[in-house]
């Protein structure tokens, strides 16, 4: 009798002490919810140190037994997960062994060359920048999807989007594909169409625009303008595309010299439109141009005042006056470059 009660008492302990390793409370214990990057390289070793330098498992060894019992310490998936407070082991680690990762936002913005997008999107996901440089210049590649290693940069539609840690590069390609297409409606093809432009050229017009704008307002006068310009069949002259050519967007005022450099994006040189886009242009610059204001402006030159704006004119003659008035504001304040 007594070494039944002994050997029932040893079994109850047993069973309470793994009751509690698997369900008991372990994870984050009385805190708040909380997000575990797991990186390629990491295994359980790495992983399992991180969670316990980062407070966010109480009992390490309870939590390396569950871990082991249901395999997952040679079954360790990279991402991104959410440990809610006062989970269990037997949670947390069924929740790591599946990949049940949450998604991370991928916004890009701001972006004039391909090294800056890329260092977007590989600050926000696991992605290796140097593959996804080398896809945007695998012009095989980048045939399948319809563009160019120049006219590339028009499939990245500047926006804020959900994927996971994990994506591949080609996968992330994929879904920028579909986010294209989707924003290139029946309805925009139809506007881009009666300006007798493909959504590629909108692009590119549109990154001139937003390039030279600092007023939203202004943007579908100026888009007017550049498409007056292009209609006459002018050099379009655009400043921006200058300073893209030359890699350098500190110039603060573009001199006649480096109008002469010879780049098929300096539109001081070369009629019509760069090879592509100069950088991502926003959703409202691209609907700018879609929706560009009608009028008879071919000549414009940002405000002497400084403020943002610009002087319209329909004329070469205007045009001058309104430029010379800007050289001697720049003058006045010593900007010579």
């Amino acid at each position: 009798m007594i070494g039944m009660v002994i050997f029932s008492v040893i079994l109850t302990s047993f069973s309470f002490y793994f009751y509690q390793v698997f369900y008991g409370s372990n994870i984050l214990i009385e805190k708040t919810p909380e997000v575990v990057l797991i990186d390629r390289d990491d295994n359980f070793d790495s992983l399992r140190n991180k969670l316990y330098d980062q407070a966010i498992v109480d009992e390490i060894l309870s939590f390396s037994f569950v871990a082991k019992a249901l395999g997952y310490q040679d079954n360790v998936k990279p991402g991104v997960y959410l440990l809610e407070p006062d989970m269990n082991n037997l949670e947390a680690v069924r929740r790591l062994r599946a990949g049940d990762q949450i998604p991370v936002d991928v916004t890009f913005n701001n972006v004039r060359f391909k090294e800056d997008l890329v260092e977007k999107i590989a600050d926000d996901t696991g992605i290796d920048p140097k593959e996804f440089l080398d896809l945007l210049n695998d012009e095989s590649y980048l045939a399948t999807l319809g563009f160019n290693k120049e006219t590339i940069m028009a499939m990245f539609i500047p926006n804020t989007y959900e994927v996971y840690w994990t994506i591949s590069s080609k996968a992330l390609f994929d879904r920028m594909k579909k986010e294209y297409d989707r924003f290139w409606t029946s309805a925009r093809k139809t506007k881009a169409e009666a300006l007798g432009m493909s959504p590629v050229e909108i692009s590119t017009l549109a990154a001139i625009v937003q390039d030279e704008m600092y007023i939203a307002s202004e943007s579908p006068t100026i888009a007017g303008l550049y498409i007056n310009r292009i209609k006459e069949n002018m050099l379009l002259q655009a400043d921006p595309t200058v300073k893209f050519a030359l890699g350098d967007f500190t110039i603060q005022r573009v001199l006649l010299a480096d109008t002469r450099v010879d780049s098929p994006y300096n539109t001081y040189k070369y009629r019509g439109l760069p090879p592509g886009p100069i950088n991502l242009p926003t959703i409202a610059s691209l609907d700018a141009v879609l929706n560009y204001e009608k009028h008879d402006y071919l000549y414009m030159c940002a405000r002497e005042d400084f403020s943002g704006y610009h002087r319209f004119a329909k004329d070469l003659t205007q045009h001058n006056k309104n430029a010379r008035l800007l050289h001697k504001a720049l003058n006045d304040r010593k900007i010579f470059r």
